[in-house]
């Protein structure tokens, strides 16, 4: 019982830090610029003059800001836009395109607090792209190319408040504060849980024992065997979770930057299990694509872990 409180508390100390001292104030100051960059009108310009060089990927405009949320707010942030393409009648075939590059990206609220790691965020951030947008061609021309593609005129545009003077522009950092305390805090109870689950593990040596086991392929692949921890972490409880778990490993000293970077195409990603859950609960339309768009996603995703590989 004594070893249990221990874990529990080591592993509460960990997550609530990690969340209120990292994921808090990157994700305040990201998310007050988005909104503020969205309420003066600058994404929906950059929107109107992306999409159509897209669109051969199979992405329209409302697709096109998905990407802009996942990378440069969180991985949850999408989950709205989904929604307003699954309601405004956006066909399937686009609706799995753009699942599979969301799921293929790296996500702003692992990536950003990551950064402080020793993660390069500029090759990150391009290798993202790359990625999302090889699983939405790939899942565009490929694994849904059977789905319908009939669909009505799409209002493409975004509905956001307005930042017209100093008190516009306070109630937009104000309602961006408040998103991002509700996102960091919302983290706690998974981040806590998961943890407390890793240590467990570790302490009753399960994660020493898949090591071993898997230490044979690890070294014909020429992988580092500490990928087994931060990797099935990722797999159970997500992301966050694993930043966690990386987070812990360099305070040890057990990684370096370089393998943060060399790992990070394959860790840092929303194709797993809490994450996938979050996103396709955007609608129904939104799950019925999403064995496609995960066999896209996970194309994207080999194409981002060989590019991080290549320049480390």
């Amino acid at each position: 019982m004594e070893i249990l409180i221990e874990v529990i508390l080591k592993a509460g100390r960990s997550g609530v830090e990690l969340a209120l001292f990292i994921l808090l104030p990157i994700t305040v100051v990201m998310l007050s610029c988005m909104r503020l960059l969205e309420a003066r009108g600058v994404l929906d310009w950059l929107v109107t003059r992306l999409a159509p060089l897209l669109r051969p990927f199979g992405l329209n405009g409302l697709g096109v800001f998905a990407a802009l949320q996942i990378s440069f707010v969180s991985f949850a942030a999408p989950v709205a836009t989904l929604a307003m393409m699954d309601q405004r009648g956006v066909s399937k075939r686009h609706l799995a395109a753009t699942l599979a590059m969301v799921l293929a990206m790296a996500q702003a609220n692992v990536s950003l607090p990551m950064a402080a790691m020793g993660l390069s965020f500029g090759p990150l951030i391009l290798l993202s792209l790359g990625g999302g947008l090889i699983a939405a061609a790939v899942t565009w021309y490929g694994f849904a190319r059977r789905l319908d593609v009939c669909e009505e005129a799409v209002d493409e545009s975004l509905k956001h408040p307005l930042a017209e003077g100093a008190k516009g522009v306070l109630d937009v950092i104000n309602r961006a504060g408040a998103e991002a305390f509700r996102i960091s805090v919302g983290a706690i109870p998974m981040l806590v849980l998961s943890l407390v689950v890793v240590h467990g593990l570790r302490s009753v040596g399960a994660v020493d024992a898949l090591t071993r086991a898997l230490a044979p392929l690890l070294g014909i692949l020429a992988v580092d065997p500490i990928i087994v921890l931060p990797a099935l972490t990722k797999v159970l409880a997500g992301g966050t979770a694993m930043m966690g778990v990386m987070d812990e490993l360099t305070r040890a000293g057990q990684v370096s930057a370089s393998f943060i970077n060399h790992s990070a195409g394959l860790l840092i990603n929303p194709l797993d299990i809490p994450g996938a859950a979050i996103l396709i609960s955007a609608g129904r339309r939104v799950a019925d694509v999403w064995k496609p768009a995960a066999l896209g996603a996970a194309v994207g995703i080999l194409a981002r872990a060989t590019g991080h590989l290549l320049i480390g």
